[in-house]
């Protein structure tokens, strides 16, 4: 959540700005600690909030950010101008928007605007986390750095996203499958096979009677059980967009067999991740906690990290406050805790970042790979019933013509 804020800095001048954090009384905290005395705290939050929209949700493909982001670091880094660097990279990009954006950036500029400030304008082609770390590159003076650097994180996120979805899309396929046949053979086999034993008056087995009937109810009230379907799974979707229905869905999903530990492995990878590249970059360790509150899109890992910010904040320091809630696992704990005293958390909580990738990987594989063989005997044991059915109805009718 953005706040804008007016305040006296220690040498009792008037200074306005504006900062992130998760709720004003974290927002006060951070101005507390910098030495500010706070005189005016507005939120800045608004009910469509585009600073929290994912890269990926724009219309401006990630792939674009990343090479865009290593053509700029290549070209700073070989002398030339932010301006003179955006204009050329411009005429090369085939994205529209973002072919746009970069000519708006460099008209900024032009107008004596930062380049971290001209890109925080558009935030659905640079979102929070991207622009704050050109800020802090901006200040440092290792802007190349950090573009390459950025580059980086987005291209290793992208792949293990990418990852993820390939690991679901053959169950999905396989589901969708056996809905399919389900479907042809209530539809299509089984009244042809009724309409034939009704015309020979068989007395047919139990267990084809039962077939009969259930496909002619389903057939008659199939549409109603799509639409109380469809009723049921759209009330589940508003909810879940509510807060507290996200809450509870969020939950859930850190919570069920298998599934929970993958989710759980995922999300810390990618907390990992983005407190390694914000600590690379120079941010301090409350910004970068609240820029990674934002960076999620779950909810009970979003109040995990604020709470840890919160009582970072309060001087308990960062792997103590981890420790106490459950969903940072103790490997992190212990090698944040490392971290700290050695002075090498950056380092550290990348090596952590990549071994639950490799962890999370391995158990996506591992449930994708029982999936496929319990669909493939659930598809084929509902094939074989009803082939086993019409087949004994068959010699059924056979015996009461002889």
């Amino acid at each position: 959540m953005e706040f804008s804020y007016v305040a006296y800095n220690k040498d009792r001048k008037l200074v306005k700005g504006k900062l992130s954090a998760t709720n004003e009384a974290t927002a006060h905290n951070l101005l507390g600690s910098s030495g500010y005395q706070v005189l005016s705290l507005k939120s800045q939050s608004a009910f469509f909030n585009a600073e929290k929209l994912s890269m990926s949700l724009g219309n401006v493909p990630v792939k674009e950010i990343i090479m865009f982001s290593r053509q700029m670091a290549l070209l700073l880094s070989s002398g030339t101008d932010i301006v003179a660097s955006l204009e050329l990279l411009q005429t090369q990009v085939t994205n529209r928007e973002l072919k746009k954006t970069l000519g708006e950036v460099a008209a900024d500029i032009r107008g004596g605007t930062s380049l971290s400030n001209a890109m925080r304008k558009h935030p659905r082609v640079f979102p929070a986390l991207y622009w704050r770390a050109i800020s802090a590159g901006e200040k440092s003076g290792n802007m190349e750095i950090v573009m390459r650097q950025m580059s980086d994180y987005m291209e290793k996120r992208m792949i293990t996203e990418k990852k993820i979805r390939s690991a679901l899309s053959y169950p999905i396929f396989v589901v969708v499958v056996a809905v399919g046949v389900v479907a042809i053979l209530v539809t299509f086999v089984m009244p042809s096979f009724s309409s034939l034993y009704d015309a020979f008056g068989a007395n047919l087995p139990k267990l084809a009677r039962v077939m009969m009937n259930s496909s002619g109810w389903l057939k008659q009230y199939g549409l109603y059980i799509v639409g109380i379907a469809a009723v049921i799974g759209g009330s589940m979707y508003a909810a879940s967009k509510t807060k507290r229905g996200k809450h509870e869905l969020d939950r859930m999903l850190l919570h069920m067999p298998v599934i929970g530990r993958i989710t759980n492995l995922n999300e810390l990878s990618r907390l990992c991740r983005t407190m390694s590249l914000l600590f690379k970059v120079g941010l301090p360790l409350p910004e970068i906690m609240a820029l990674s509150v934002q960076n999620t899109g779950n909810s009970i890992v979003a109040e995990s990290v604020a709470g840890v910010q919160q009582d970072l904040i309060r001087g308990e320091g960062l792997s103590k406050p981890m420790g106490k809630r459950s969903f940072f696992l103790p490997l992190m704990v212990q090698m944040v805790a490392v971290g700290e005293e050695t002075g090498n958390l950056d380092n550290t909580l990348s090596t952590v970042a990549e071994t639950y990738e490799v962890e999370a990987d391995d158990k996506t594989a591992a449930a994708v790979g029982l999936i496929q063989p319990i669909m493939t005997i659930l598809i084929g044991g509902l094939v074989a019933l009803v082939a086993i059915t019409m087949v004994s109805a068959m010699y059924g009718i056979y015996g009461q013509i002889s």
